[in-house]
């Protein structure tokens, strides 16, 4: 896609109205695309975290494996998937695999993490009471690692919302294709409004999940509210 020489280009807002549908369209899948690795991520890394909670050896090498695979260009996976899983370059599932990979790799530590801060006092407390291991893994342990938990689901989630916009220069439909088109129709000169619409976009994008997941944070956390600690 390119402009032509000496063609006026559209504002702003005529080119999100030319192109509103296609845009639409994309942010879509730009959501789904951010979102689904974390729901993932967060399944895998839910059970491996638990793992390096009960077995001590467990920890330091899901953080290592987690820091050597969070090192890998986007780029370079979301190129190399294809050959992987076999499917198509412009498969969305290879995007779905490469984030999701990232994503297990950041939340099983802060999983492990969150699940090894609840208190030792409490811990014992809950077993002294009759609690079987799964029954304080679910009713106290879970529960009192929400707050991390959430911490590491919003890092997550704004880094996968940027790195679905990569995906773009190989050609999956979503938000990246709209700095990939301002970039195009800039062989004739400067040419900014899809460039500004992928910018405003992603970022409102990043913004609406990140505040899901603090409601959702502090719907699971009753206790730490402020009206409920007066």
């Amino acid at each position: 896609m390119t402009r032509a020489s000496g063609e006026t280009p559209p504002g702003l807002l005529a080119y999100f109205s030319a192109h509103h549908a296609e845009i639409l369209h994309w942010l879509w899948s730009h959501t789904w695309l951010s979102v689904l690795p974390v729901l993932i991520g967060l399944a895998v890394s839910l059970p491996l975290g638990c793992l390096a909670t009960r077995r001590r050896w467990a920890y330091p090498p899901l953080v290592s494996v987690g820091g050597l695979l969070y090192t890998i260009p986007s780029l370079a996976l979301f190129v190399a998937m294809p050959s992987i899983l076999g499917t198509k370059i412009l498969d969305p599932v290879n995007v779905v695999v490469a984030l999701s990979v990232y994503t297990v790799a950041l939340l099983s530590r802060v999983v492990a993490d969150g699940l090894r801060a609840v208190p030792e006092d409490v811990a014992a407390a809950a077993t002294a009471v009759g609690h079987t291991p799964l029954q304080r893994l679910l009713r106290i342990d879970l529960p009192l690692a929400v707050p991390v938990i959430a911490a590491g689901l919003r890092v997550a989630v704004v880094s996968n919302v940027s790195l679905v916009a990569i995906a773009g220069t190989i050609g999956v439909p979503e938000l990246g294709q709209l700095f990939t088109n301002g970039f195009q129709l800039s062989s004739g000169g400067p040419y900014y409004p899809p460039i500004v619409w992928g910018i405003v976009l992603c970022v409102a994008l990043a913004l609406v999940l990140d505040l899901l997941i603090v409601l959702g944070n502090r719907a699971l956390t009753p206790w730490l509210r402020p009206e409920v600690q007066r």
